[in-house]
């Protein structure tokens, strides 16, 4: 696979200059506890700049817990979020979205009565409107946004549904709604995109097409991936962070995460001998 092989080559090069730029992302001490169940166990995790960077480990290691708590879905039960050297701790959801940070679920969040067209524009829309008052927002109809609606063509075409547009997004294949759902991301024009198993479900070439789509579409944005495919995460990220039981049990390149036996023996199973 061309695309994929090129960017390998791409990361890698990027990757031994890692410590020499800034985290865009960082956490302190970050947990989230449920009386005596540790989910994250005062996590410290840093994501550089332009970095795809993946969260492996086994089911119940915390990692859809950490994206949680990271994108303001849960309240931290201790510590600290950073984006851009900015405290984002307390900050919702909503609010983290007009920092530049967005986020897709593990379970798809696409509006099911809504067409294709009118899903990516809503997220287009919400964006632009962080800067109109409510009064405007009221009054403008449906379609009198020249500029949003171009957008959203746009975003369609690059994620390849330009010619479903106008179909209900309930009709749509399950492949092509992961692709709605990173149009939607696309949608706000994020700095950091966290993506909570983006592939789970789908064939081996699904597979391929889907990142492939993520890696094009999303080249410009820092991506932070929860996968279970290892293999796929191994060919794609400049750093890996393992999660086991709530802590990060090493964090490193493909190559040095590979090596380490802590996760060969907690997690891998014997992947590089595969």
């Amino acid at each position: 696979m061309a695309a994929t092989d090129q960017s390998e080559t791409d990361r890698s090069a990027a990757s031994t200059d890692t410590t020499a730029r800034s985290a865009i992302l960082r956490t302190e001490g970050l947990a989230k506890l449920y009386g005596e169940l540790v989910a994250v166990d005062y996590v410290d995790l840093s994501v550089s700049e332009g970095d795809f960077h993946s969260i492996i480990g086994p089911n119940g290691a915390g990692k859809t817990t950490l994206l949680d708590l990271i994108t303001g879905g849960r309240e931290p039960t201790a510590g600290s979020i950073y984006f851009e050297d900015e405290d984002i701790t307390d900050l919702e959801s909503d609010e983290l979205v007009h920092e530049g940070i967005a986020r897709s679920f593990q379970i798809t969040s696409v509006l099911d009565g809504l067409t294709v067209f009118e899903n990516v524009r809503l997220a287009t829309q919400a964006i632009q409107y962080g800067s109109l008052s409510k009064i405007d927002t009221l009054i403008r109809k449906a379609g009198s946004h020249g500029s949003i609606d171009e957008q959203t063509r746009e975003i369609l075409e690059q994620i390849g549904l330009k010619d479903q547009a106008q179909i209900p997004a309930q009709n749509l294949s399950y492949g092509d709604r992961r692709k709605l759902e990173i149009g939607i991301v696309l949608a706000t024009d994020p700095k950091l995109v966290l993506l909570d198993e983006p592939t789970a479900g789908m064939s081996i070439d699904k597979k391929h097409e889907t990142i492939e789509l993520i890696e094009d579409v999303l080249a410009d944005a820092t991506v932070i991936l929860v996968e279970h495919d290892v293999e796929l995460v191994m060919q794609l990220s400049d750093q890996i962070t393992v999660l086991h039981q709530g802590q990060i049990l090493a964090d490193g390149t493909p190559d040095e995460i590979a090596d380490n036996q802590e996760v060969q023996d907690a997690y891998l199973g014997g992947h590089t001998d595969e």
